[in-house]
């Protein structure tokens, strides 16, 4: 119709927002990662089971995926990598799309596996430090985070936005000095610290936002001690704390870039 409203071109679509193990193996929340479309570049962040599914829900073409993006290899970020690049190169018969991936979840113990490797342009190994490129779409990954495994947030900047991902870690002072962005989303999947787990809980969050003071910050990656607090409720309150707008991410939820102004 003439006057249906266009998609905006710079959203970001929660597949699903369980954080660890217990959640995710309950489904009480979806899992499935974040998907990216920041100016018609289409990225993936950490495909958790079920993200094929919840990704063909959501109206979402994996054939029109360009990159990838693996912050870790823990399994409710990664267990859907392999169907996710077949799904990506159309079942392996067009050559398509960029994986990015710490070197463990490539060489030690690898979760990708080996045949569907060719189906990719390249692979890019993330490293502390790194810069990489996918289309109009600069990815920098600033720091190694505190967690079991190999780990990285990442940076993702184009010519309008800068978004940071802190994904899974235990909070430390420079967290608070590398992720500047207009949006800041945060793994947060406790309420309260508890050793010795290496998550982020709520006051480190609120320690991270007052430092960056990012336009917006969404929550995602929900444990189970913060579905029974009510994620929504916490988002407000630390609203109040920080003064910084912040929102709890809901399964399926497509939050518009425009609205960061």
């Amino acid at each position: 119709m003439e006057n249906e409203a266009k998609p905006s071109p710079h959203t970001i679509t929660f597949l699903g927002t369980a954080g660890a193990r217990v959640m995710v193996a309950s489904q009480i929340l979806a899992s499935g990662g974040l998907w990216f479309n920041l100016g018609g570049t289409e990225m993936l962040l950490d495909p958790a089971p079920g993200t094929l599914v919840r990704a063909c829900k959501c109206r979402l073409n994996a054939a029109k995926l360009r990159a990838i993006m693996l912050s870790h290899k823990h399994l409710d970020h990664s267990s859907d990598v392999n169907v996710m690049i077949e799904a990506m190169a159309e079942g392996g018969f067009h050559r398509r799309g960029i994986l990015l991936a710490p070197s463990d979840a490539l060489d030690d113990d690898p979760v990708v596996l080996h045949y569907v490797r060719p189906f990719l342009e390249r692979i890019e190994v993330l490293k502390e430090g790194g810069e990489y490129r996918v289309d109009n779409v600069s990815i920098r990954t600033p720091l190694r985070h505190v967690h079991p495994v190999e780990t990285y947030g990442m940076i993702l900047q184009t010519d309008q936005y800068t978004i940071s991902c802190i994904v899974d870690t235990r909070y430390f002072d420079e967290l608070c000095r590398h992720y500047h962005a207009d949006l800041l989303i945060i793994n947060l999947m406790r309420l309260e610290p508890m050793a010795p787990l290496d998550h982020l809980s709520v006051p480190d969050a609120a320690q991270i936002i007052k430092s960056l003071k990012p336009k917006a910050a969404l929550l995602n990656h929900f444990g189970m001690s913060m579905w029974r607090a009510k994620p929504w409720t916490v988002a407000q309150q630390l609203s109040e704390d920080t003064g910084i707008r912040v929102i709890a991410a809901r399964d399926g939820m497509r939050f518009d870039l425009a609205e960061l102004g």
